[in-house]
C-alpha cells in the first residue's frame, strides 16, 4: 500500500457540504499543495484550496490525521467543501493531478483492516451501519463495530486453545508424570463449547433477517383481499385493486418498519388453476416467494363459495397467520372449511374486514410476530452467511474431536475448529475472501 488514494465520502449531487477523503503516504504533500500548509493534527482549519494550475477551488475546512492514529492507520486528510458539483469536481481533478488515485469501493476500510485498526467483523459492521435503515439494524451494526461479535468468537477460540493445550500435553509428553486421564479432561470443555456453537447456529438466521429484513408473503386466492391488505399495511396504494380476478400477476414487494425492524412485505398473484401463461408464471413466482418467506399471511375470503381457498392451502406452514377477510359479511360454508383447515394447521386466525380498517389489526399482530422473531437480550453470533459457515465448520470439527479415540487426531480437529473461528475476525482469511467482503462497500469508505 505505497500509493495514495482519495474519494468523495458524501453522496453526489447538490448539497450544503461535501467531504473528500485522502489516505496514504502522499497525503501530507497533497494537503500542502492544495492548502498551502498542513493544519495541526485533528483540528479543523479553514484553508483556501488552490489547484496545481493556480485556479481557486474553494474555502474549505481541512483536517489532518497523521498515521497511525487515523481511520486507515495511514496519514489521512479530509476536505470539507461546499457541496456544488463544480466545487467537488475541481477538488477531485486537482487531487488526481497531484498523483493520488481514486479509491476502489471499501478501500479505506480495507486499509483500516490491513493496518490493524479494525478486524474483519468490525469492517463488515461499517458497511452494515451505512446501509442501516432501521434502529434495530443500526444497533446490531454498532455492537459489531464495537467488537461485540469478535469478542464472542475470541472467547470460543480461547476455549478451544485451552482444550488443545491439554490434548497436546498428552501427545507430546507421554512419558512424563501426567495423570492418566489428561486427554479426557478436555472433553467437558469441548462438550460445553459444542452446545454453545449449536445454540449460536440455531440463532444464526436472526442476524440475517435483521440485516436484510423479515420476509412476509401475502398468499391466497384471487380477489381474497391480498392487495387491499397490502395497501392498508403500507398505508398507501402500492398495489392495484380491482374486482377482476388475476389483476396481480407478479410479486409486489413493499418495505415496512415494524417494531423497529425492517420487514419486506410481498403481495403475490392469486393462486388458482389457470392455463393462461402469464398468470401461471405469476402463480409459480408466488409459490417460490412464499416458500422462502419467514412468515405467510393466508388471506381467505370468508364469504366466498367457490372453493378457491383450497389452492393456497398447500403453501401454508404451521405457525403462519390466517386472515379471514370480509368478517362484516356472513361466513359461507367454504369460509368455515377454510377456518377449520387453518385451525388444523395450527394457524392464528384474525377475523377482519378491509372495509373497516382490518389492516390495523393485522399490522398489530404482524408487528408482534416480527418483534418476537428478531428481538433478544443479545445480538446474534452470525450476521452474514460466512459467519454461519465458520460456525458450522467449527461445530463439525469439535464433534469430530469428541468422537476421536486418539488424542493426536482430536488435537488436529480442535486446531481446525479454532482456525474456522479465526476467519470471522480475518486472522486467516485469504485474499479472495477479502475481495468478496469489501466489494459491497461504497466508494469513499
Amino acid at each position: 500500500m505505497t500509493d495514495t488514494i482519495f474519494a468523495p465520502a458524501t453522496a453526489p449531487g447538490r448539497a450544503a457540504l461535501a467531504v473528500v477523503r485522502v489516505s496514504g503516504p502522499g497525503t501530507r504533500a497533497a494537503v500542502l499543495a492544495l492548502a498551502g500548509a498542513v493544519p495541526a493534527p485533528r483540528r479543523a482549519s479553514l484553508r483556501r484550496l488552490t489547484a496545481p494550475d493556480g485556479g481557486g477551488i474553494d474555502e474549505a475546512l481541512t483536517l489532518w490525521f497523521p498515521g497511525p492514529a487515523s481511520y486507515t492507520g495511514e496519514d489521512c486528510a479530509e476536505f470539507h467543501v461546499h457541496g456544488g458539483l463544480a466545487v467537488v469536481d475541481a477538488l477531485v481533478t486537482a487531487l488526481a493531478d497531484l498523483g493520488p488515485r481514486l479509491a476502489q469501493p471499501g478501500e479505506f476500510t480495507r486499509r483500516a483492516f490491513q493496518n490493524g485498526r479494525l478486524d474483519l467483523a468490525q469492517a463488515e459492521a461499517v458497511a452494515d451501519l451505512i446501509d442501516a435503515e432501521t434502529a434495530a439494524q443500526s444497533r446490531q451494526a454498532l455492537d459489531q463495530l464495537g467488537g461485540g461479535l469478535s469478542r464472542r468468537y475470541d472467547a470460543w477460540r480461547e476455549a478451544l486453545i485451552e482444550s488443545l493445550a491439554v490434548l497436546e500435553a498428552a501427545v507430546d509428553f507421554p512419558d512424563e508424570d501426567l495423570p492418566q486421564d489428561v486427554a479426557a479432561r478436555a472433553r467437558p470443555h469441548l462438550t460445553r463449547l459444542l452446545s454453545e456453537l449449536h445454540g449460536a447456529l440455531a440463532d444464526a438466521d436472526r442476524g440475517r433477517r435483521v440485516r436484510e429484513g423479515f420476509r412476509v408473503a401475502l398468499i391466497g386466492a384471487p380477489n381474497a383481499g391480498k392487495s387491499s391488505l397490502l395497501n392498508g399495511l403500507a398505508r398507501r396504494d402500492a398495489a392495484i385493486v380491482t374486482a377482476t380476478p388475476g389483476t396481480t400477476r407478479d410479486v409486489i414487494e413493499v418495505p415496512l418498519v415494524l417494531g423497529g425492524y425492517k420487514t419486506l412485505l410481498a403481495d403475490t398473484a392469486g393462486v388458482r388453476e389457470t392455463e393462461e401463461a402469464i398468470e401461471a408464471e405469476g402463480v409459480r413466482r408466488a409459490q417460490a416467494w412464499a416458500a422462502g418467506a419467514d412468515l405467510r399471511l393466508w388471506v381467505v375470503d370468508g364469504h366466498a363459495s367457490d372453493g378457491s381457498w383450497r389452492f393456497a392451502r398447500d403453501m401454508v406452514q404451521p405457525g403462519d397467520l390466517c386472515v379471514m377477510n370480509k368478517a362484516d359479511l356472513l361466513e359461507s360454508l367454504d369460509g368455515g372449511r377454510a377456518r377449520a383447515a387453518a385451525l388444523e394447521l395450527g394457524l392464528e386466525i384474525l377475523d377482519v374486514s378491509m372495509k373497516a380498517d382490518g389492516a390495523a389489526a393485522v399490522r398489530s399482530a404482524l408487528e408482534a410476530r416480527v418483534v418476537a422473531a428478531l428481538a433478544a437480550s443479545e445480538f446474534p453470533a452470525a450476521t452474514r452467511l460466512r459467519h454461519a459457515e465458520s460456525l458450522t465448520e467449527a461445530a463439525t470439527r469439535v464433534e469430530r474431536a469428541l468422537a476421536q479415540v486418539e488424542p493426536e487426531l482430536a488435537a488436529e480437529d480442535v486446531r481446525l475448529a479454532a482456525r474456522a473461528l479465526e476467519r470471522v475476525s480475518g486472522r486467516v482469511d485469504p485474499e479472495a475472501v477479502l475481495d468478496r467482503v469489501f466489494a459491497s462497500f461504497c466508494i469513499g469508505k
